[in-house]
């Protein structure tokens, strides 16, 4: 009798990588300040395809998902195929101008609509941080946007240092002036921590995403939560973080909707407690929570996560 042929480890998505370019970014957002949107997305467009058509692996964890989100909430209108794959990584093109219009400052703000402006509104006024859990959803560049006036609002992104470096520098060169930090991090550390303590403490606010998980796994760093009709893997990080700062939690995340975008400030917890007895128990329940929270927001713009990776396999990375 043989053994059953063990299962590959998925690949992690920090392994994918992104091909996003300076030199190609900058040439589509002159294109765009010239001509418009029409021609920027004839020149994008046939990129994306390419792309589309030689990632196999991108393309099956699209269709993935869209299917998931199809079962579970109908959301596409029918069963998705490849049109439907091609039409979510066409979504993800429209939003690399969005981020690139957001970040100078050029997007539309009659476009934007707040959804949870007052909560975020109040935390500024009392000079209150918080840390937020973000997704891959949309186009996150946009709440520097709708709140530009206001000089008070000081917002700190990690992201990960192997990842979208260029399209990060990009960013940061059309909004030198901007409220937004990028604070390039593998792994937070006890140092990491510090610094981000001093910025809470000065009122400011803490982004991480909450739908990746860590480049170096452990036991530890994980949870899992429902999430389309299956658990899979979350990062522990957002909750521990927001323990050990001692701040309030919320949900920041941005959908195409109509003929712009809706950006969402929705509280998560008051202050995420950990007892020690419970730990295991109260992270899930926290990761739980913002997975609700994201299934929900994704069903009203389902081609606007943009998780190229298999997702519900990443406890096999």
């Amino acid at each position: 009798m043989t053994s059953a042929t063990p299962k590959p480890a998925a690949t992690h998505w920090a392994a994918i990588g992104e091909s996003t370019f300076a030199a190609g970014l900058w040439f589509l957002y002159a294109v765009y300040r010239v001509l418009g949107r029409l021609p920027f997305r004839l020149c994008l467009y046939p990129v994306v395809v390419y792309y589309w058509a030689t990632r196999p692996l991108a393309r099956r964890a699209s269709l993935d998902y869209l299917r998931r989100m199809q079962a579970c909430h109908g959301a596409i209108g029918g069963a998705p195929g490849w049109r439907a794959s091609l039409r979510h990584f066409l979504s993800f093109a429209d939003t690399l101008l969005d981020k690139l219009l957001a970040a100078s400052g050029h997007y539309p703000v009659d476009r934007l609509r707040f959804v949870g402006r007052e909560p975020l509104l109040a935390l500024i006024e009392r000079g209150q941080g918080a840390l937020v859990v973000t997704a891959h959803v949309g186009c996150l560049e946009l709440y520097e946007a709708a709140i530009r006036s206001l000089p008070d609002f000081r917002l700190t992104v990690l992201v990960h240092t192997a990842h979208a470096q260029a399209f990060n520098r990009v960013l940061q060169r059309l909004r030198p002036n901007s409220g937004i930090t990028l604070l390039q991090v593998s792994e937070v550390t006890a140092a990491t921590a510090v610094l981000l303590a001093e910025k809470v403490a000065a009122g400011e606010f803490v982004a991480i995403a909450g739908d990746r998980v860590p480049l170096r796994r452990s036991a530890g760093n994980t949870t899992q939560a429902g999430f389309l009709g299956q658990e899979a893997a979350f990062p522990v990080g957002p909750y521990v973080l927001a323990a050990l700062l001692k701040v309030p939690l919320y949900a920041m995340l941005c959908l195409r909707e109509g003929g712009g975008h809706t950006l969402y400030f929705d509280a998560l917890a008051e202050r995420v407690e950990l007892p020690r007895a419970h730990r295991a128990a109260a992270i899930a329940g926290h990761a739980a929570r913002f997975a609700g929270q994201l299934e929900e927001r994704l069903r009203l713009a389902p081609f606007d996560w943009f998780n190229f990776f298999p997702f519900w396999d990443q406890a096999n990375a």
